[in-house]
Order: C-alpha cells, then sequence, then structure tokens
C-alpha cells in the first residue's frame, strides 16, 4: 500500500513511524502547507511536496492520511481530497461528525473513494468499546473519562486563538466520580462533574491576557462546559515541563441481568498512553489497511469504525486470525 501524509506535525511523524512497522505499507511521499524545504522527515527517499502537488498524485496514493486540526482544517480538507483520494482523518469534535461524515460521504460517493473519519482513539477505539458494551449490556449506563493527558485537539484549539503563541491543554478526571463509577454507584454526572481542563499558555508579546483567558473559557464544544483554568507560562518553562504527549483514560459500561436484574456487571476498558500522537497514528494505519481494501472491493463513501469489520485491520489471513486471535 502507498500511503500518502498531509501534514506533517506531531501526527504525521507519528504515521511514518507507524508505517515503519508495518510491512505491508510504504511512505509513498509528504505533503506540507510548509516550504517542503524546511521539513525533514525520518524515512530515506521519500519526498516532500507542497500541498498544492496533491491533485496531480491522483492514481499514485492508495490512502491519503490527514493530519491536521479538528477546529479548522479537517472539515475543509477531508470532503476535498475525498474527490481525489481514498482518505482518512482524525476527525474528533465529537458534536460536529454528523455534519462532517455528511459533508465527506457525498463527495466520497460522488468520486467513487472510501473515506474514514474519526479513527484514533477517542473517537475510534473507545467508540467501539461503547458499542459492544451497550450491545451486550442494553440496561445500564455509560461513562468515558478521559486523562490525565494532553489533548491534541484542545491544545491546537487553544494556539488558534488570538493572541497564543503556543499551548497545551490538559484533560483530567474528577477522582470522586471515577471512582463512584468504577465502585458500581452508578452517579447521574454532568459533564463539568466528570473532568477538569487546564491550560497552558504562551502568549505573544502584548496580547491582551484576559481577552485570551475568556475567549479560551467560552470557547464551545472544547471548554464552555468544563471547569477550566488557564496557566500563562513563559516559552522556556512549556519547553520544560510541558514537551510530553501522554494522555489515556477510560470507557465504562454497568449494566444487569438476570430475570429480576439482580446481578450487575460493570465492563472497563483503559488506555495508558505515554505518546498521544504515536499511538492515534498507529489506530490510523491499521484501519488504513482496511480503507484499501475496501477500495479493493468497489465499497465507497464515509465510514466510520462501526462500520469496518475487525479483520480488516490486519496484515494476517482470516485463517490466522482463526488459529492464533479467536
Amino acid at each position: 500500500m502507498k500511503i500518502g501524509i498531509l501534514g506533517y506535525g506531531n501526527l504525521g511523524r507519528g504515521i511514518e513511524c507507524a508505517i515503519r512497522q508495518n510491512e505491508d505499507m510504504e511512505l509513498a511521499a509528504v505533503f506540507t502547507r510548509r516550504n517542503p524545504e524546511t521539513v525533514k522527515i525520518l524515512t530515506e527517499g521519500v519526498p516532500v511536496y507542497p500541498a498544492e502537488e496533491l491533485e496531480r498524485m491522483q492514481g499514485k496514493l492508495d490512502v491519503l492520511i490527514l493530519c491536521g486540526g479538528s477546529a479548522t482544517d479537517l472539515p475543509e480538507q477531508t470532503p476535498s481530497y475525498a474527490k481525489y483520494f481514498n482518505v482518512i482523518d482524525s476527525f474528533d469534535t465529537h458534536a460536529r461528525i454528523p455534519e462532517h461524515f455528511d459533508n465527506v460521504d457525498a463527495v466520497a460517493k460522488e468520486n467513487g473513494h472510501v473515506a474514514l473519519i474519526s479513527c484514533g482513539w477517542d473517537p475510534g477505539m473507545f467508540s467501539l468499546n461503547r458499542l459492544y458494551a451497550n450491545a451486550v449490556l442494553p440496561e445500564g449506563k455509560d461513562y468515558t473519562f478521559w486523562g490525565k493527558g494532553v489533548s491534541q485537539g484542545h491544545s491546537d484549539a487553544i494556539r488558534r486563538v488570538e493572541g497564543v503563541k503556543d499551548g497545551k491543554q490538559y484533560t483530567i478526571p474528577v477522582e470522586r466520580a471515577l471512582e463512584a463509577v468504577r465502585n458500581g454507584d452508578n452517579p447521574e454526572l454532568t459533564t463539568r462533574q466528570k473532568h477538569l481542563r487546564e491550560c497552558f499558555v504562551v502568549a505573544e508579546e502584548g496580547a491582551d491576557l484576559s481577552k485570551i483567558e475568556a475567549a479560551i473559557k467560552t470557547m464551545p464544544n472544547y471548554f464552555a462546559d468544563y471547569d477550566t483554568t488557564v496557566h500563562f507560562i513563559s516559552e522556556e518553562e512549556l519547553k520544560k515541563e510541558h514537551s510530553g504527549i501522554p494522555h489515556g483514560g477510560f470507557v465504562f459500561r454497568t449494566g444487569v441481568t438476570g430475570w429480576e436484574k439482580e446481578h450487575a456487571h460493570i465492563i472497563e476498558y483503559s488506555l495508558k498512553l505515554d505518546s498521544n500522537p504515536e499511538f492515534t497514528s498507529s489506530v490510523i494505519v491499521a484501519y488504513a489497511r482496511a480503507v484499501y481494501r475496501l477500495s479493493l472491493e468497489g465499497v465507497s463513501g464515509c465510514k466510520t469504525v462501526f462500520d469496518i469489520a475487525p479483520a480488516y485491520l490486519s496484515p494476517k489471513s482470516g485463517a490466522e486470525l482463526r488459529k492464533h486471535l479467536l
């Protein structure tokens, strides 16, 4: 499979590393909105092109992986490039996924391509676990906790606020709420009761700090529904104390079985990630294999992780999967 990458930030570098671990894939090209001469990738012999060159690569890429941000990049890029390629993105603004799906689906179907959206660990792996658990325990409650860790999408949203030079955002579960779920208390929790958001911001020189803080705290879909703390720090402090990108989280489903609903059950799925973008990249690359296989079968249109059979993710044959993993 010949894979193209659009965008060479943390996620793009993670995709490059993940491709190296999959023998049935090769990195064909990297595309960037920066000056290509300033972008140094790890894979020898692979060209770096300006993003404007993408259209002339039609027919030369099996899957194009889009590594832009969900705030402004992917809503435009995914439907745009689904016209020319099979594409996959990690769009993670949960409230806008239905709208994004519809926009991408129309273009992908019209042009005979497969487009997979919202791929990663949440949305993505966590989404699958919510679906499986709901199907298994139809009478119950769902709980999802993220963190403690750096959210790439929320950090990207911070950096796009006027006056912000750089920034990182940590999502932190409220420990009291987490333990109540794990203990089987089945609490009713508001968004604000489940998570805190902590922002570390490097402001541009002369920027209005109160204006930046207000813009962050009132940002819909990102911060408005949470208790959010904004810390203004120096660029040096950000690099020294906040250079890593860890993350993780928990998905719970509590439910009951039995004629009188006398037996209680708790399903818990958790992730502890040393590198959020590299794990996200590994999920995306596995699903890129599925996108390619579906395209070979003549499938078109927009898909999510719900639509992909697990066997499509693995390089192993059906016989190998049945023998070793079933």
